[in-house]
């Protein structure tokens, strides 16, 4: 009997640190999202409110873990406007490269996004909490009855037929650690190919990964084609690239098209849908960017900058940063703006801020012109 003692020493550490942790997930969901409801109807039934923070500077996040639970809670806080009315379609970017090129976007996005939909499934999936509770209980149960029977051996008492099926069930719990299959809504993420696909399914998945709510597909190949998606309440396509943006904008349209309320989101992470070699230079690529961009709400962003950084929690403002040791935090803010700063414009307010440049007489009006279309250009 060590062996599955020992095994169930791991599962219960496992399980207290999730009774710890799905309450907390729970907190993060603004007052009136809490008690939602997944599929019986729309998800979020209150009406519209006031936007908190709209106006306000965001700041930066303490670590990893912050800003992908900050950027889930801007997600379901934005879902919680619409009060129950069509999907939304918003973005995340989350880019701490600084440049540096040696890895894929994908690959270094990917500690990120399994942080996001774990907080995000979290909140849009409160059954799936008390699933988790409910398994906890499960195998403290199972543990309790081993130990019962082992107490038993040692004394000598004989096992009669009922303790010997609540051994095998319980050894059984203690091996899934109580889990059992999950049937209830999901939060699906779509890869770009179904080789990533693959690898996240063997990666992602146990004690230690995104909740069993999640559902892996990819755009690639069959991947988007013949599963059931009837339960799905939110779409996470997880670096599009534009050769996707035809499986994507599918999978767009027969989501969005459902009648039962249930479906609230459709979230691009880090979306890089515009490309020259694939789209073309010219009309192609400027009617995608109108198609699956230009719409996009931007609940979180986060770039670093050989300098400082760029930031936004919706709905507050963009706020840049600089690096500032006597500053608290090792930041300082030089600049909060209520729409995003082009890549030129950021280099400007970092040169003004540092007397590297006049300050222009009129703002940034005309920076933001030249910058914007410097972008454009860059992006088809």
């Amino acid at each position: 009997m060590v062996a599955p003692l020992a095994l169930f020493s791991a599962a219960t550490a496992h399980a207290l640190l999730l009774l710890f942790a799905v309450p907390h997930a729970a907190a993060f969901a603004p007052a009136s999202t809490r008690w939602a409801r997944v599929g019986v109807g729309p998800l979020f039934s209150a009406p519209p409110r006031r936007r908190e923070g709209q106006g306000q500077v965001t700041e930066l996040p303490d670590s990893l873990d912050d800003a992908a639970r900050t950027a889930a809670e801007c997600t379901v806080n934005l879902i919680s406007e619409t009060g129950g009315g069509p999907a939304i379609r918003c973005r995340v970017d989350f880019d701490t490269t600084v440049g540096d090129e040696t890895f894929t976007v994908l690959k270094a996005s990917t500690e990120f996004c399994q942080k996001y939909l774990t907080d995000l499934s979290y909140l849009l999936v409160p059954d799936f909490m008390r699933e988790r509770q409910a398994e906890m209980m499960r195998n403290a149960e199972a543990g309790a009855l081993l130990r019962r029977l082992q107490e038993d051996e040692a004394e000598g008492v004989d096992p009669d037929e009922w303790d010997e099926k609540g051994r095998e069930a319980a050894l059984e719990t203690v091996r899934t650690g109580g889990r059992r299959p999950w049937e209830g809504p999901t939060v699906r993420v779509y890869f770009p190919d179904e080789g990533s696909a693959a690898l996240a399914r063997r990666d992602w998945t146990g004690p230690d990964g995104v909740p069993r709510c999640v559902a892996m597909s990819s755009l690639g190949g069959m991947g988007a084609q013949g599963q059931d998606v009837s339960k799905d309440v939110a779409a996470v396509f997880f670096c599009p690239r534009a050769s996707e943006s035809g499986p994507l904008e599918g999978v767009l349209g027969a989501m969005e098209a459902r009648t039962d309320g249930a479906y609230v989101a459709s979230i691009l992470i880090n979306p890089v849908l515009v490309d020259m070699s694939v789209t073309g230079f010219g009309m192609a690529g400027r009617l995608l960017r109108e198609r699956l961009i230009d719409g996009l709400v931007n609940v979180y962003y986060l770039r670093t900058l050989p300098w400082g950084a760029l930031t936004r929690s919706w709905p507050k403002d963009f706020g840049v940063w600089q690096e500032d040791e006597a500053s608290e935090g090792g930041y300082r803010l030089i600049k909060a703006l209520d729409v995003m700063p082009s890549n030129p414009e950021v280099e400007d307010i970092y040169d003004i801020e540092n007397g590297l440049q006049d300050a222009p007489k009129e703002g940034f009006g005309l920076l933001n012109a030249i910058g914007d279309f410097a972008q454009g250009m860059m992006r088809m």
